[in-house]
């Protein structure tokens, strides 16, 4: 059925646009697994699962698969139903067909015919009374950039299970939003229960965003060493696996020259540090319910505490 699905799409475009086959139709067959599930044969992921269900922040929300602009932030509210939801579409950007059932009205993107989710009537959530129940797999989202934002610069550390490291970093003045994800695997948009089975190869990392004029690169590894044990080679706390390693991901020789001079201070201290250096990688955002994890419990990280180690 998925063969049959993916085809039905790929004839759809076709037709669609004269029989010219796009350049986003070789964007479908890099999909994951996953993405193809609800993209191209019409599934629904996990209710509360999707990483745009509480994203408030202002912005985008384009198309997984073309990128043509389908919602934006100011037309999405919550309804509580464990999907993004948007009372409107930008113009001419969603498609309305009735299911195969004819039970629900299935919106796609009127671009290249990708699923988004469907679309209902009469609930009265808000004044247009209108909800697109979208799937978040479908979407991609791009923030609006205040002039601010374009001095922001990020940074990616590993240091046992994410949920310590985030606690830690955000918390520091000058760090604008700490995401936990993965890095380091060969496996395109990893979900969590892959990154663990350890088959992956993925870090369980963070991306720090940051104001390099209210933080330095340097404070926020600093930081880093001394939130985990950087001397422990299997993992970090009780927490056992590759997938719990501590890294730093860096992007540029700069900070690699940063990172080496805090090892090697560490390491006059006689610590063995274990810390891998590693260059940077694609960086996967891990399901909604592990951000802010420890703010939302209410609780003290179990595996990470901070030790002072530089003068």
């Amino acid at each position: 059925m998925k063969k049959i699905g993916y085809i039905w799409v790929l004839l759809s475009m076709a037709f669609l646009f004269g029989g010219q086959m796009k350049p986003w139709t070789e964007l479908i067959e890099k999909l994951s697994p996953e993405e193809k599930h609800v993209i191209v044969d019409k599934g629904t992921e996990r209710p509360f699962s999707g990483e745009y269900v509480n994203t408030t922040q202002e912005g985008v929300y384009g198309c997984k698969v073309c990128g043509q602009p389908l919602f934006v932030s100011k037309d999405k509210f919550n309804s509580h139903c464990g999907w993004p939801s948007f009372d409107d579409a930008i113009p001419g950007a969603v498609k309305e067909q009735m299911d195969a059932d004819g039970k629900r009205m299935e919106i796609v993107c009127a671009n290249c015919g990708a699923h988004l989710g469907h679309v209902f009537r009469g609930e009265g959530f808000t004044p247009k009374n209108t909800r697109h129940c979208v799937n978040s797999i479908s979407l991609q989202f791009e923030a609006k950039k205040s002039n601010s934002d374009a001095a922001l610069q990020k940074a990616y550390f590993a240091g046992g299970c994410f949920w310590g490291v985030e606690y830690y970093l955000e918390k520091l003045k000058g760090v604008k939003e700490v995401i936990s994800g993965f890095m380091g695997g060969t496996v395109k948009n990893p979900t969590y229960e892959q990154v663990v089975s350890g088959k992956t190869g993925h870090f369980e990392a963070v991306e720090v965003t940051y104001d390099p004029s209210a933080i330095s690169y340097e404070t926020l590894a600093k930081t880093f060493f001394e939130i985990h044990d950087p001397t422990q080679i299997d993992g970090q706390g009780p927490d056992i696996g590759e997938q719990y390693h501590s890294a730093v991901f860096v992007g540029n020789q700069k900070e690699r020259d940063i990172v080496e001079n805090l090892i090697g201070l560490l390491e006059k201290k006689g610590l063995k540090v274990a810390t891998r250096i590693l260059e940077k990688d694609s960086f996967y955002e891990a399901e909604a319910y592990h951000q802010d994890y420890y703010q939302r419990k209410n609780k003290n990280p179990y595996c990470h505490r901070q030790v002072k180690r530089f003068d």
